[in-house]
């Protein structure tokens, strides 16, 4: 059994998928997210840019459903373009939502998380590991959730296990709002997020004790891998 597992992004894409995975295996889903979940999941609305406002949905469903077992942060944005033409309040709001939020979500989950002994996946990307020209925010965020994620796990081992998920491309509405270049061409291969989610479930059921690193899941013909 999952028990409590709160979600960020879980309304669209990936936190979706993840949050319908949960509650397939028989685990209670926990959505943070900006937009509300269309399919009636227990949620809050935060946006993860405002530390106060993600600390405040944290706490408030962890009190609603008596504590927490797992967290799963996938919410993320991105602001395509050269630093000179990406204005900076945009650019900023990457990292303040892909890195510090997670962070924030994070740090406001752990006293349930430690009486638990739960777990944590946080989300980076294939772009946290390899940079590209057009994605210096993104890019910053995600090496940063690598980083973050590394370091987490050994502050918490032996306490709250931690698993860094770096997902390639997906097919989601992520490249939508993106400028024609930078959307995945005609005949991108790109995964399905049900996939993706399958392995983050994967992670959440090991038993105590036994630790998934890193994930790694991406389509077979990936440009940003390895």
């Amino acid at each position: 059994m999952l028990g409590n597992i709160l979600i960020t992004g879980g309304a669209s894409g990936l936190g979706r998928a993840c949050a319908l995975a949960v509650a397939k295996e028989g685990g209670r889903p926990l959505v943070v997210d900006v937009n509300p979940p269309d399919d009636g999941i227990d949620h809050v609305i935060a946006d993860l840019a405002d530390r106060a406002d993600a600390e405040r949905a944290v706490v408030e469903l962890a009190e609603r459903a008596g504590g927490l077992d797992g967290v799963v942060t996938a919410a993320g944005i991105d602001a395509c373009g050269r630093l000179e033409d990406v204005p900076a309040d945009t650019w900023e709001r990457v990292v303040q939502v892909n890195l510090l939020g997670t962070a924030s979500v994070v740090r406001a989950a752990l006293p349930y998380l430690t009486a638990s002994r739960g777990r944590i996946v946080t989300c980076a990307s294939t772009l946290g590991v390899r940079a590209v020209s057009d994605a210096t925010a993104y890019c910053a965020s995600k090496f940063g959730v690598v980083g973050f994620t590394r370091a987490l796990a050994a502050e918490l081992a032996g306490q709250v296990g931690v698993t860094l998920l770096v997902p390639g491309g997906m097919r989601t509405h992520f490249f939508d709002d993106r400028a024609e270049q930078y959307k995945p061409g005609p005949d991108a291969r790109l995964n399905q997020p049900e996939d993706v989610a399958a392995t983050v479930v994967f992670a959440l059921g090991q038993p105590e004790g036994c630790e998934i690193r890193e994930l790694v899941v991406c389509p077979a013909t990936e440009t940003s891998w390895p």
